[in-house]
């Protein structure tokens, strides 16, 4: 590897655990400091947090390889996200950050569920920590794994080190600095990740007379790459659009929203965080189209398209900028692991430590259970991702649509009915996950092909969950008069923020 590059890379883990330093000095003495913040994340802190949590290696690997190998109309795909990451700060922000302030200071979205319901069962609180736990430990496993393969592949390094950097690094400064690291880390890391989008095209691109000789250059491998609508029948697009309805059901997403300062600062937050998701989707479909008639121009030979960003990275600049481009991928990895790390972590404490071992515990004790929670989760993820070809990445390829459907609903309807009940939430949440697994998994077909191949999983989940909910809640008895009366105080609180 480059002194350069080593250089880059050196200095952005020194920022990263930096951070983690200063967050720990800021605001980690009790649980709401170490899990949330304090609920005094900025606007642009928040955007960004979400934003960078949000996208994780996809966005620099996945849509500029999907991009490469079949054109826009992976386009369809990333306006189904847009728009689904748009509702989700307008519609489920406000109402979820007044709503959990309310419900007695909810920490975590499975708190938020019990006590919304006044569910005495604990049910709402047990199957939604549980869920959590494990899809997330998955998820970070899946990071894990991807990191140790960029430093095998990039760095010249081990698959079993690049495991334990990539993971240790994202473990000291969540581990230390708690929620408020995990938002500047992020902060920092969708600086970097916005600033890479834009670019490695641009640069790629001056290597072109110009844009005909682009065109060209790409419709000489396949004159359909730069249309929308082949291959993308009715179903098809209505199938990649409803990725978006998960953006309501990820609870590292949606956290977000319940640390920002005030409700009245969730539409600043907004425009910031989706003009940085605008711009760096624009620049990661960019970075393939563009690199896929880069490397049509030059004859190179591109194994795995999914790397097109790390290859123009390498070819186009010198070794410190390119490791800092390098860095821009850690950066979207990471971000995503250290938010999935602490998720997990409040569940294990706030759900599961404080509920069943001490209720009692004193807050400094919750926040070393909490940090402790961090270190070993991360260790069941290294674990799990030991093994190059471990078959996990499967499982987590389907936990999008599982937490969309499992969560989406109930929180859409939580914040908006009142007349829903604990009953319809826990019918909800449990049909909907279930759907998800029938329609991966079922040994139908439709049409000759499998339904997940027909259909993205996630809308007949969501479906299903929704009716569920209706249906059940409708069945069943209403609320009582303190829940109602709960969600009025919310809906006054909007209107006075």
């Amino acid at each position: 590897m480059a002194t350069g590059t080593l250089v880059s890379l050196a200095l952005y883990f020194i920022l990263m655990l930096g951070i983690g330093f200063y967050a720990y000095r800021t605001s980690t003495d009790d649980v709401s400091g170490y899990m949330l913040g304090g609920r005094k994340l900025g606007p642009g802190l928040m955007a960004l947090s979400a934003g960078a949590s949000d996208m994780s290696g996809w966005l620099l690997m996945g849509l500029p390889g999907a991009v490469y190998l079949s054109g826009f109309s992976n386009a369809w795909l990333a306006a189904g996200l847009f728009f689904g990451a748009f509702m989700n700060y307008l519609v489920v922000a406000p109402r979820l950050r007044v709503y959990t302030e309310l419900a007695d200071d909810a920490i975590t979205l499975p708190e938020f569920f019990e006590r919304r319901f006044e569910d005495k069962t604990q049910l709402l609180r047990i199957v939604p920590s549980v869920v959590i736990i494990i899809f997330f430990t998955l998820y970070t496993s899946s990071g894990v794994l991807a990191g140790g393969k960029l430093f095998e592949s990039s760095f010249g390094l081990s698959y079993e080190l690049g495991l334990f950097i990539t993971a240790g690094v994202v473990v000291l400064y969540t581990m230390i600095g708690g929620f408020l690291a995990v938002s500047m880390t992020d902060f920092a890391q969708g600086c970097i990740m916005f600033v890479a989008l834009i670019l490695v095209p641009l640069v790629a691109y001056s290597e072109f007379g110009s844009l005909s000789e682009l065109m060209a250059a790409a419709s000489s491998v396949d004159p359909t790459l730069v249309s929308v609508t082949h291959g993308m029948s009715v179903l098809a697009v209505i199938s990649a659009l409803s990725w978006g309805l998960g953006y309501v059901g990820q609870p590292h997403i949606i956290v977000r929203f319940m640390a920002i300062r005030s409700v009245r600062e969730i539409r600043t937050a907004r425009r910031i965080g989706m003009s940085w998701m605008f711009v760096s989707v624009i620049g990661a479909m960019s970075t393939g189209f563009v690199g896929l008639a880069y490397v049509t121009k030059f004859g190179l030979q591109l194994e795995d398209p999914e790397t097109i960003f790390i290859v123009l990275s390498q070819i186009l600049f010198n070794p410190l900028i390119a490791g800092f481009l390098l860095a821009a991928i850690l950066a979207a990895i990471m971000s995503t692991i250290s938010s999935q790390l602490l998720v997990s972590s409040s569940s294990l404490t706030e759900d599961f430590y404080k509920i069943f071992i001490r209720r009692d515990a004193s807050q400094k004790e919750l926040v070393l259970v909490g940090r402790l929670s961090v270190v070993l989760v991360a260790l069941a993820a290294i674990a799990l991702a030991y093994d190059s070809s471990s078959s996990v990445l499967s499982v987590v390829g389907n936990a999008w649509a599982g937490f969309g459907a499992a969560f989406g609903p109930l929180v859409i309807l939580s914040l908006f009915w009142k007349r829903m009940n604990a009953a319809g939430a826990i019918a909800g949440m449990i049909s909907g996950a279930v759907t998800v697994l029938v329609w991966i998994y079922a040994p139908f077909t439709i049409g000759g092909e499998s339904p997940s191949s027909v259909m993205f999983e996630l809308a007949p989940g969501a479906l299903v969950a929704t009716l569920a909910i209706l249906i059940v809640s409708r069945m069943t008895k209403a609320p009582s008069d303190s829940i109602t009366s709960r969600f009025d105080d919310m809906e006054k609180g909007l209107t006075e923020g």
